[in-house]
């Protein structure tokens, strides 16, 4: 049954660039990134895993940790990092895992048999602290991903977790916030200081609140 948002995310062991890991026990209480790439030495991956690297800062700020799989071997993988850096001018700083048994793809529903029986579709998972798949994303193996969007996605994930708002379309960090529907009139008048916009009683903003 392929996993869903909510879904708890499931566990596994597997070889990887950094030695064997288990995934609960590399992503601690933090949030976690688990994205698939179709195969190694393939031109858009190299440009998303190099570009990840670049972001390692921003992923940290975000106590956000990146786990990178492909179905390829462990050889493929250090020989292909060599490339990445190369060409990207990164340092790749987190796993890749290899999966030739292409058993975490299974687990992950990453193989898409329309869009190829043997490789993996560019799948990306956010895990939240709760170990619970907080956003799925799907791409097709010719188009690379916006992995600013992502960090826009996991800044609003962060927020609603931690303040009970919701973000607008196209929000950015720094704009206002969506007060969420469980939340009062009364109450968010109480929880949030900074001031709420009634628009309709249903539609309220209000300021970020983390700023």
């Amino acid at each position: 049954m392929a996993l869903r948002l909510g879904d708890t995310a499931p566990n596994f062991k597997a070889q990887t660039t950094a030695g064997e890991i288990d995934f609960y026990e590399y992503l601690g209480n933090g949030w976690g990134i688990l994205f698939s790439h179709p195969a190694d030495y393939t031109p858009v991956c190299t440009t998303e895993l190099g570009k990840t690297a670049l972001l390692k800062d921003e992923f940290a700020k975000r106590n956000v940790k990146v786990l990178a799989v492909s179905v390829d071997p462990i050889d493929k993988h250090e020989g292909w990092v060599k490339d990445i850096n190369e060409t990207q001018n990164a340092t790749v700083n987190f796993p890749l895992i290899a999966d030739p048994e292409r058993k975490v793809a299974e687990l992950y529903d990453m193989i898409h048999p329309n869009a190829s029986a043997t490789a993996t579709v560019r799948s990306l998972f956010v895990i939240g602290p709760d170990k619970l798949v907080k956003l799925m994303i799907t791409y097709p193996a010719s188009t690379g991903r916006n992995f600013v969007e992502v960090l826009r996605v996991i800044d609003s994930l962060q927020l609603t977790a931690n303040y009970s708002v919701a973000t607008p379309a196209d929000w950015k960090a720094g704009e206002d916030v969506i007060v969420v529907p469980t939340v009062t009139t009364e109450d968010a008048v109480k929880k949030f200081p900074k001031g709420v916009k009634i628009v309709k009683p249903y539609l309220r903003y209000t300021p970020q609140p983390d700023l």
